[in-house]
């Protein structure tokens, strides 16, 4: 009954992430390191085989059981990771935020009624927040089974053209109080930055925490847009106040604010030297 990863895994680090000493990356793509050696092992596997987009972390003549499925999995009061990651969103992680004034979803999990009304149970969704095209599959689905409203940027659109709510321009828009869409082009034209209570960063493929290098990092490798205007975007982050910082892809991280404004500062700098370089999935540091 041991647990393994199978052929179709697509090295998305999601189960590294969820899984970390117990799976790690080996030739190009995640692998068991070690066989679990108690309960909290077992859970944090399980963990990433109801993420993994492909179903590829499993066990041996064993299916997954629906009552180790741990998602929505709580990061602190109020802040959950969604899981059940869709190949549609290349595998991106997904968040749920309660707020008195009505839940966010940010970026979407696969879409499936069960999903829907697992999330529902932890209150009423009133807004689906797209933080750039990458991300888009099923949020058309998931609000109108909530009866939310749709965001996403203007300059990705096409990507989600049904959406009924479209941040424009470059200057920051409100959602609700407390909740701001900073536009942050770079890795696409759309790409946005959303920024709850200067408390929570939910930044799409913008930024992430490197467990390689231990900091804030850009996707360079894999820039769709303009890694020059993402340096601009980085410019203009300055003023931006969290401690959560949760990307799509990537690990995320709590600082303290003043620490991430460090930090982003830092990025910037680094990101200014930087030019356009091939396009390569290989080139992740994560």
């Amino acid at each position: 009954m041991s647990w393994f990863v199978d052929d179709r895994c697509v090295n998305c680090d999601v189960s590294r992430q969820l899984a970390p000493g117990l799976i790690g990356e080996v030739d190009g793509r995640s692998e068991i390191l070690r066989q679990p050696r108690d309960e909290a092992e077992e859970r944090a596997l399980a963990a990433a085989a109801f993420a993994c987009q492909t179903r590829s972390v499993r066990r041996e003549n064993v299916p997954l059981k629906a009552e180790s499925d741990p998602f929505p999995m709580r990061l602190e009061e109020g802040l959950y990771l969604c899981g059940h990651n869709s190949s549609r969103t290349a595998g991106a992680n997904s968040y749920l935020l309660r707020r008195s004034g009505g839940n966010l979803l940010v970026d979407t999990p696969r879409f499936s009624e069960a999903l829907a009304t697992r999330y529902e149970e932890l209150g009423v969704v009133t807004d689906v927040l797209l933080t750039h095209r990458d991300h888009a599959a099923h949020g058309r689905r998931y609000a109108d089974r909530f009866g939310a409203r749709l965001w996403i940027h203007e300059g990705d659109l096409d990507a989600a053209p049904d959406a009924d709510q479209i941040i424009r321009g470059a200057e920051p828009a409100k959602i609700v109080d407390g909740v701001m869409a900073h536009p942050f082009p770079g890795h696409t034209e759309g790409s946005v930055l959303y920024i709850v209570d200067d408390r929570y960063c939910f930044s799409g493929d913008s930024v992430y925490w490197s467990r390689t290098t231990g900091d804030i990092e850009i996707a360079e490798s894999v820039t769709w847009y303009s890694v020059e205007v993402l340096a601009e975007s980085l410019a203009r982050s300055a003023d931006l106040v969290f401690e959560w910082l949760l990307p799509g892809h990537g690990d995320r991280r709590q600082l303290p604010a003043s620490e991430m404004a460090f930090r982003m500062r830092g990025l910037a700098a680094r990101v200014e030297a930087l030019r356009p370089q091939p396009i390569d999935f290989s080139g992740m540091r994560w």
